[in-house]
């Protein structure tokens, strides 16, 4: 074989396994790894009766991240988030008005969110960056207050579910042609509202509002 066209084959390998690493329509793309959930969160106070002058505050909680991805073009795909549940702690904002701790007490969320990405697909580079925006059905259960509370009289938290916009920005890095390194920044509207017993009388919490920062690093798979 001529040198030239051992040259022209070794360029053509070259740009084929450039090309591989970009993500093509019909793909399918699985995630998983660590997610951490980040309240950026504000509330009206506790009202029982009377305002208590007292809102509450939402902690941050780290659990298994997974999300599956379509390529509906080279550039375009719709991603599910999923995720084990998160558990936050709920806690008193400023003060304890009952004396049991500054931990008023735990709820557990689910936040599935599905998002439209773009792509900007640089088919020479390994690395992928990507914009998106969604919606997002967050599902509240195993609301309960500190054993401290319920003995103080509070019982039967509720909060309701909650349906909002998400926006990310992220990054996927290509190690070959199947596996790859994601990492991600998630914002989600996340707003709610909590209801509750006081020995016997009706409390609530208006308006809380969580709207996360949710971060993530992932390691991905190619179908």
């Amino acid at each position: 074989m001529k040198k030239s066209s051992l040259t022209l084959l070794a360029v053509t390998s070259l740009t084929t396994a450039q090309f591989a690493t970009a993500f093509e329509q019909g793909d399918l793309i699985l995630r998983a790894g660590f997610a951490t959930v980040s309240p950026d969160d504000s509330s009206s106070n506790i009202v029982v009766g009377s305002d208590l002058g007292v809102n509450v505050a939402v902690d941050n909680n780290t659990q298994l991240g997974l999300n599956i991805a379509y390529f509906l073009t080279n550039n375009i795909n719709v991603e599910l988030l999923a995720a084990t549940p998160f558990v936050h702690d709920v806690n008193f904002g400023v003060s304890d008005p009952l004396g049991t701790g500054d931990k008023l007490g735990e709820v557990t969320h689910l936040p599935p969110t599905i998002t439209v990405n773009y792509y900007f697909n640089d088919a020479s580079s390994k690395f992928q960056p990507y914009v998106g925006a969604g919606l997002n059905y967050t599902i509240f259960f195993d609301e309960e207050f500190t054993s401290a509370n319920d003995a103080a009289g509070l019982k039967d938290l509720s909060l309701d579910n909650s349906f909002g916009l998400a926006a990310q920005v992220g990054a996927d890095y290509m190690l070959n042609d199947e596996w790859f390194i994601n990492g991600s920044i998630r914002w989600i509207d996340i707003d709610t509202e909590a209801s509750f017993n006081l020995n016997g009388a009706e409390g609530s919490v208006d308006s809380i509002e969580i709207d996360p920062w949710v971060y993530s690093v992932t390691l991905g798979y190619r179908f």
